[in-house]
Order: C-alpha cells, then sequence, then structure tokens
C-alpha cells in the first residue's frame, strides 16, 4: 500500500512540473504580443527562455530522480515479494514434513520407531546439526536420552540427566514450554550451538523432550518452533496409544495365561481324579472277587488286605486333593480365622514327623531333626495351619530327593519369630523357576523323574497359609540343594499378662 502511494506522489509532481513549463511558455507568448502590439521593450523576452530552459533541466533531473526511485521501489517490491514467497514455500515444507511426520507416528504403536522417525525427520527438515528425544521418569526425576539422529560420530544416547541439575531448563519444560538458548560453555563435543528444547506432553503430563542443535548464530523462527511443537504433540499422543496397546497386549497375554492355566487345571484335576477313582473301583472289584473266594484259599485275605491298602490310599488322595482346593478359596477368601494353641516345639515335631519316617526309609533316604542346643519357648500359633505348611514341604522333600541323599528340619527361636526350615540335598530348583514355584497349577519342568505326579497345588497352599499366619516364605537353591525357610510370629508375645 505504501508503494502504491509513493508512485501517485512521484506522478503528481511529475504532471506539476509540466504544468509549470507550459505556464512559462504561454507567459512568453503574451510578452511577444505585447512588445509588438504595445511597444514593450525587447530585453522582456529574454526572461521567458531562460525561465523554460531552467525548468525544462530542472525536469530533466527530477525525471531522473524519479526514475531511480522507482527501479528502487520495483527492487524493493520484488524483495518482498521473494521473500513471501520463501516463507510460503517454507511453510509449505514444513506442513508437508508435518504431515509425513504424523503419517508414519500415527500408524506406528512401537515407542522406538515413533520417536526415531521424529528425530531423523526433525533434523533433516529443519536442516539441524543433531536432534535427539529423551524419555522422563518423573519418580527418579530424569531425563533418558533413548533415541538421537546425529551425522557425528559422538552419540549421547543412553545418556541420563538429572532434572535438578537444570532447574531453569527442566521447570519450564514441565510446565509444557519451549526453551531455546546458546551455551555459554563450549561443549566438548557439540561445541558452541544454539539449542531447542520442546516438551511432549499429553493429557495427563509430560512424558518426554525433543532437542536440536544447530549453529550458535542462529536463531530458530517462529514458524520452526511450531513446526517442532506440533511434532513433539504428535509424538506424545502416538507414545500414548503405543504404552495403551502394550497395555492390552500385557492383559491379553494375561487372560492368554489364565486360560492355559485353567485347561492345564482342567486337565490336571481331571487326570488326577480319574486315576484315584479308577484305582479305586479296580480295587473295590478284586476285593468283591476275593471276599468271594476268602472260604477257599488261604492266601485271599492277605490280597483282600491288599486291595483295602490301595483303596484306602487312593481314597486319601482324593480328599487330599479337595481339600487343597477347598482350604486354598477359603484362604483367598479371608474365610479361614485363626485357632491359636501353644505346644513345645521339640515334642511336637517329633509326632508330625514320625509319619514320614517310614516314607524315607522306603525311598532309602535319611530324616534328620535339628534342634538347637538351648531350650526353644512356648509355641503360640495355628498349630493346624503350621502342621499342614510343614506336611506339604515334607512331602515336597520326600518325592524330589534322590535315594541315598538327606532330608534335614530345622528349628530356631528368633526375636518374636520362630523359624523351621526344610532342606533336601541332591536336586535343585532352576533359577528362572524359582519366581514361579508359588503359582497354583505350575510345576517344575522335567523335575519329577519318578513320574509321581501332583496337582501344583502344594506351594500355593504353604504359601497361603504362611501369609495366613502373618509370616514370610523363602526358597533357595544352589549346590545340589534346596532349602525352604519358614518365619512364623510367635504370639507368646502378644498374649496380654
Amino acid at each position: 500500500m505504501s508503494f502504491v502511494n509513493e508512485r501517485i506522489e512521484v506522478h503528481s509532481w511529475h504532471w506539476c512540473y509540466r504544468l509549470a513549463i507550459i505556464g512559462v511558455s504561454l507567459s512568453f507568448v503574451i510578452q511577444w504580443f505585447l512588445i509588438a502590439t504595445l511597444g514593450f521593450d525587447e530585453r522582456f523576452l529574454l526572461v521567458p527562455p531562460i525561465a523554460i530552459l531552467a525548468a525544462w533541466c530542472f525536469d530533466i533531473h527530477y525525471h531522473q530522480q524519479a526514475e531511480t526511485q522507482w527501479q528502487l521501489l520495483n527492487d524493493s517490491l520484488e524483495n518482498q515479494v521473494e521473500e513471501r514467497a520463501a516463507r510460503l514455500q517454507q511453510a509449505l515444507d514444513f506442513e508437508s514434513t508435518l504431515k509425513r511426520i504424523t503419517d508414519k507416528v500415527r500408524d506406528s504403536l512401537d515407542e522406538s520407531q515413533i520417536l526415531q522417525t521424529a528425530v531423523r525427520e526433525l533434523a533433516e527438515g529443519l536442516g539441524a546439526n543433531a536432534c535427539h528425544a529423551s524419555l522422563y521418569s518423573l519418580e527418579e526425576n530424569t531425563a533418558h536420552v533413548c533415541y538421537e539422529y546425529n551425522p557425528s560420530i559422538f552419540s549421547t544416547r543412553g545418556q541420563v540427566t538429572w532434572m535438578q541439575d537444570a532447574p531453569e531448563i527442566y521447570q519450564s519444560l514441565l510446565r509444557g514450554e519451549c526453551v531455546q538458548f546458546c551455551n555459554l560453555i563450549r561443549h566438548p563435543i557439540r561445541g558452541r550451538v544454539t539449542m531447542l528444547a520442546c516438551p511432549m506432553f499429553d493429557d495427563q503430563n509430560v512424558v518426554g523432550d525433543l532437542w536440536l542443535f544447530i549453529d550458535k548464530d542462529y536463531a530458530f523462527r517462529d514458524l520452526e518452533i511450531r513446526l517442532v511443537q506440533q511434532v513433539a504433540n504428535q509424538c506424545a499422543i502416538a507414545l500414548r496409544q503405543a504404552n495403551l496397546y502394550q497395555h492390552a497386549q500385557a492383559q491379553v497375554k494375561t487372560l492368554e495365561q489364565v486360560n492355559w492355566l485353567k485347561d492345564d487345571f482342567l486337565s490336571t484335576v481331571s487326570h488326577e481324579l480319574r486315576t484315584p477313582v479308577s484305582n479305586m473301583k479296580m480295587s473295590i472289584h478284586m476285593l468283591e472277587l476275593t471276599l468271594k473266594r476268602i472260604q477257599t484259599k488261604d492266601n485271599s485275605i492277605q490280597k483282600a488286605t491288599q486291595y483295602l491298602q490301595i483303596l484306602k490310599y487312593e481314597c486319601e488322595r482324593e480328599i487330599s486333593l479337595i481339600n487343597d482346593l477347598l482350604d486354598l478359596q477359603r484362604l483367598e477368601a479371608g474365610q479361614r480365622s485363626l485357632v491359636l494353641e501353644t505346644v513345645q516345639l521339640h515334642v511336637w515335631l517329633t509326632q508330625i514327623l514320625q509319619p514320614f519316617e517310614n516314607r524315607a526309609h522306603t525311598r532309602q533316604l535319611a530324616l534328620c531333626l535339628n534342634l538347637p542346643p538351648y531350650d526353644l519357648p512356648p509355641f503360640i500359633s495355628d498349630l493346624g495351619a503350621v502342621e499342614r505348611v510343614l506336611a506339604e514341604l515334607m512331602n515336597n522333600a520326600c518325592k524330589y530327593t534322590p535315594p541315598g541323599e538327606t532330608i534335614t528340619i530345622s528349628v530356631d527361636a528368633k526375636p518374636g519369630m520362630m523359624q523351621f526350615s526344610v532342606r533336601n540335598v541332591g536336586v535343585e530348583i532352576p533359577e528362572v523357576e524359582l519366581p514361579h514355584i508359588f503359582n497354583k497349577f505350575y510345576r517344575v519342568p522335567n523335575a519329577d523323574p519318578w513320574k509321581q505326579g501332583g496337582t501344583g497345588l502344594g506351594l500355593a497352599l504353604v504359601q497361603r497359609l504362611v501369609q495366613h499366619l502373618a509370616g514370610e516364605i523363602e526358597v533357595k537353591s544352589g549346590h545340589n540343594q534346596t532349602e525352604f525357610i519358614v518365619e512364623i510370629p510367635n504370639h507368646l508375645a502378644r498374649v496380654p499378662a
């Protein structure tokens, strides 16, 4: 608009000068007419030509100035047009870059691909020396450089920055504000550079940031900063989607695991229920036939006794399985209460270990009870639950300990606690299996060389019972031995005086 006004002003003055020349010429004609008709002195005719000549010279000079000014204005207009065209092209390029980045990160559910794409496209689109993306750990107050685009040989990937070391920067970033600055001290790797940090934040909090590094004499323009902000917003949305997807995948895997456990449970329970029932049915049938012939053969009574023993054993297996399931259900539902009793452990342990002596002898195992040299204090607890815990641990020890090895049961008094230990030699649990052995229906693969079977409920029941008693259980396995350590509170300290 200013250029148009200047152009109108130039043309107005130009025509004014031309009108002045015309006026001077007309004045000359009038003076000549007066001299010719009225007899005026002819010297008066010299003034108009001189005036006309001066006017023409002034007109030529001003015309040249006007042409020069016109050329300058034309050049300025061309520069403005070129500058605006360059800005428009840059805006179109930035829009294309943003669309390309948005399409790539929006279609990806991989965190590494999202951020790697963003840093590479930003660095190339803005001509930056380097660009990297950091993810925040707000609990630890740190920023971890996870992905970078850096054409130099130096890498900052894996670098961890404590936010309190640069509060002036990270306080702004945590508020969702961009920060642009130049380092005063020369960096040993990047030197003197201009840096732009832009936060990535979703609707909950800041999840990370994007950093760009460029020459120290350069300042990021508003259009470039808006591009980085929009890319950071798209990255935050994409990361949120990726996290939700990973969470959903984890839930799917959990459901698959639960479904697998359900199928395994049904298969195991079906087998464990069917086998004892089949054996009982066959034993009952054989017992029936034997009793019919009891009067004809003397050894029939011995066979009948043997069949009855099988029937009794299988019935106990069936009842034990059902009891385990019911006990687990009651413990998980919190429907079992503590029944406290007082006992002297050295007598009580001897009694509950007696049934395992015959079993250990049959399997050629040595069974040892290790008591401290001092007298143990009276133990007050739910003895039924404690006995069940020790019985399950002893069952496992007898089942999986190779012949010729030793099973040791130890007890020791701790302040306010009683510690029980069951250690068997000759067997180890792989370290990778230790976190899973207390899961329901879980059995260590290839840990049952004698194919004795089991439901995988024993150790799960042990853990629930120990928790019910407000105690703790720990397992150690290595150096060709496995040890379960159980600590149970001694309620004697809680009995009022």
